[in-house]
């Protein structure tokens, strides 16, 4: 092992290190990035970095460097859907949905949870944020499923896992970050969003058969109330005149996208306008809510594009390095075929999940695998829908599951975190099932973007 490869070695395990220590991870992945950019100009004969300054003491690329970053015109399509997930969050829609679904699907047994199932998924495809999704899934439904003698796992469980298909349903944040580091027209944000969509749905549909048939198989699961309000037209009115806001949001940005008619930045900006329309319709457009969206938008945002800073400058020097040759070789030199090394990289990843956020992951591994699946004939929109569902499943397992912590922040008293843990494993499995789904039937992923966009 020579010099370059213990060097890359050494920046992944100290990096590793700093997170288990609780430093910031952009501070930490920039911090390591400049540590051994020093040692490689001092100890490599031939260190080419790509770094952000000369060694001469002027500098020379970094203003052009991060300006490229904060200023890519995609990127600017993160805090436009990053607001209007907010906006949607603080509109009431996501209320009124619910209350209307139940009056229609909560006298059946399993019903409130199908019903936030389905609610779930509307936000998801209209938000995209899964803090905002999961805390607000958690508020609506987890006192009444608990008053409704539900299973206190199986309450969580739902609430916590649905949440998290918001960062996998198009429109998503991360298949916007995924696109830009993925840097290929294959894969651009369109073919993404595309790709994404039946998975998404048939990930909901299996939450919906999983708590439909447990409920059936053990019945005081998820009991059937005993007194029950009979059904009435009025009861599907209501639900059609929820659903359709929501609905005609995620038609009109995904819409305009699929059809060519605007940009995934002009639609992240008529997504963040309808949002705003509607929270004005149901009387929730106040300066004080606009203020509190902006603020925490910015926050997010700015989270977000500091790992993104910290992460190029770990991702130069690691090029410079020879990370890329490292990971190359490590790849190539399995034992395996395609079809072995795609498996071995999304292992890598959900075990990686149990440790890093999708954002690190998505920051400085994709960059790094992706050229080497690539190279093997691999099509970009399956490998990168694998990798989302792999990904996903980062925010339900612990001891990092961002997911766990925002429902633990709403979770009624008498809820432990031994119920998250047990209530969100069977929905972990149901992920992962997923998962091997799509990678076993291609087209699952493939199929919708090849209609639209044609072939690769």
């Amino acid at each position: 092992m020579g010099l370059e490869e213990i060097l890359v070695l050494a920046m992944f395990a100290s990096f590793m290190s700093l997170l288990l220590l609780g430093f910031p991870v952009a501070w930490a992945l920039a911090g390591i990035g400049f540590a051994f950019a020093v040692l490689g100009h001092v100890l490599v004969e031939f260190f080419d970095a790509d770094l952000w300054f000369s060694w001469g003491g002027t500098i020379g690329v970094l203003d052009r460097r991060i300006y490229g970053i904060v200023a890519n015109e995609l990127m600017v399509a993160l805090p436009l859907f990053i607001f209007m997930g907010i906006m949607l969050d603080r509109s009431g829609i996501a209320e009124r949905l619910m209350n209307s679904l139940v009056k229609v699907l909560g006298g059946l047994r399993g019903g409130y949870a199908v019903t936030v199932v389905i609610v779930g998924v509307l936000l998801a495809a209209s938000t995209g944020i899964v803090g905002a999704s999961v805390v607000l899934l958690g508020m609506l439904s987890l006192g009444p499923m608990m008053r409704a003698q539900y299973n206190k796992s199986l309450a969580v469980g739902t609430a916590c896992s649905v949440g998290t298909l918001g960062i996998l349903v198009p429109p998503s944040i991360m298949l916007v970050l995924m696109a830009d580091r993925l840097g290929t027209s294959d894969a651009s944000v369109g073919r993404l969003f595309m790709g994404a969509l039946i998975p998404g749905i048939m990930l909901g549909l299996m939450y919906i058969a999983y708590i439909v048939i447990a409920a059936y198989i053990k019945k005081d699961l998820a009991p059937a109330p005993k007194d029950r309000e009979p059904l009435n037209a009025r009861a599907f009115v209501q639900v059609f005149w929820a659903v359709l806001p929501p609905l005609g949001l995620i038609l009109a940005v995904l819409g305009s996208i699929f059809t060519g008619f605007a940009t995934t930045t002009e639609a992240s900006a008529v997504g963040a306008l309808g949002a705003m329309l509607l929270a004005l319709l149901n009387r929730r457009l106040t300066l004080t809510a606009v203020r509190k969206a902006l603020y925490q938008t910015s926050r997010t945002t700015a989270f977000i594009f500091a790992i993104f800073i910290g992460a190029t400058i770990f991702a130069a020097v690691l090029r410079g390095l020879g990370g890329d040759d490292v990971v190359r070789f490590a790849l190539t030199g399995l034992p395996f075929g395609e079809t072995g090394i795609v498996l071995t990289v999304l292992a890598v990843v959900f075990l990686l999940g149990f440790f890093l956020d999708w954002v690190e992951i998505t920051l400085i591994i994709l960059p790094l695998v992706a050229p080497v699946v690539f190279s093997l004939g691999v099509d970009p929109v399956w490998f990168a829908i694998l990798f989302a569902i792999c990904l996903q499943t980062s925010f339900l397992t612990p001891p990092v599951g961002f997911a766990l912590f925002y429902i633990k922040g709403v979770c009624p008293p008498g809820v432990t975190t031994r119920d998250i843990y047990v209530g969100v494993a069977p929905f972990v499995a149901i992920q992962l099932l997923g998962l091997l789904l799509v990678f076993w039937f291609s087209g699952l992923a493939t199929w919708l973007p090849g209609e639209v966009y044609g072939g690769r």
